[in-house]
Formats: C-alpha cells, structure tokens, sequence
C-alpha cells in the first residue's frame, strides 16, 4: 500500500505542475483544453473510502484553482467529479466482479470497462467545469464544442499518460 500511496503522490504532484505550468496556457481552436489533472482522481483505490476521496478531490481541484486564478471552480467540479467516482465505476463493472486490483487500470477492470470509465468521468468534469465556467447557456453551441473537444483531447492525454506512468507488465492500449 505504502508503494502505492508513493505513486500517486507523484502522479498528482507531476499532473498539478503540468496542467499549473503547460496544460492551461493550451486552448486548441479556441475551443479544446486539455484537463489532465482530474487523472490523479480516476486513479485513486476503490476501496478508499468516500470521505477521503472527497477531501482528495477538494484539495486536489483547490490546487489547481490557485494556478489558474479560478475562485474555486475546480475545486467543486473535483469534488462532485469525487463522489460520482465510485456510482460511475460500479456502473460499467459486470455485477459481482470484483477487481483485482483495488486502482482502477486496464489490467484491473479490463480495456472495454476502463476506457467507459475514463470517458464518462472526464465528460462529467468538463460538463461541471465549463457550465460553472459559463455560468449560462447563452452560447449553448460553444459551450456543447468545449465540452465534447475537451473531453476528447483530455482522454487522449491521460491515456498517454496512463501508458507513461503504468507498469511494464499492464496491457498498453
């Protein structure tokens, strides 16, 4: 556990730095951000429990908002993202399967149900984050555009980046 617990650390410390120092200042067509921090969260174990998780995906959204200027925006879109974790997991998994690892990877739920997983989530905390960002829907179609390319270009990222930091021994996609 404790091997564990060191990984993720630096996987959060390295993903924070990343999205503070390179990952915000990038905006594809005006459009497409990549959000590559929230990956710290998809990872966290299954079995952690939800007061953790929240806290986590609190501080870890507080984090962020100090290096992007955003007044606690991410910290509430980490923190709903955070309690949506575990429903959204148990949603794809087949009932009674019980992974073996308790971090969710492709080796342990499987490609199919790792990739739903990863989906859904990153599409949760772009919807979260760019309406609370807006803060209206007057300019639904864009809003819909930054969604959808966001989700896109942020799933593309974190799954190279689940290649980056996965061990030797786990299925690559």
């Amino acid at each position: 556990m404790t091997k564990n617990f060191i990984q993720l650390a630096v996987l959060t410390l390295a993903l924070v730095l990343a999205q503070g120092i390179v990952f915000n200042h990038i905006c594809l067509f005006n459009v497409a951000v990549p959000v590559v921090f929230v990956y710290a969260l998809f990872k966290l174990p299954i079995t952690l429990s939800v007061n953790w998780v929240l806290t986590f995906g609190f501080l870890l959204g507080l984090t962020v908002d100090m290096f992007s200027d955003t007044y606690g925006m991410n910290a509430l879109a980490c923190t709903i993202t955070a309690m949506l974790r575990r429903p959204v997991l148990r949603l794809y998994m087949p009932r009674g399967d019980e992974p073996a690892d308790p971090i969710p990877s492709i080796r342990s739920i499987g490609q199919s149900v790792y990739l739903k997983y990863l989906l859904t989530m990153t599409l949760i905390y772009c919807i979260l984050i760019f309406t609370i960002e807006t803060f209206t829907f007057f300019n639904f179609w864009r809003l819909i555009l930054r969604i959808i390319f966001s989700t896109i270009l942020s799933l593309a990222v974190m799954l190279g980046v689940d290649c980056l930091f996965s061990s030797g021994r786990e299925k690559r996609l």
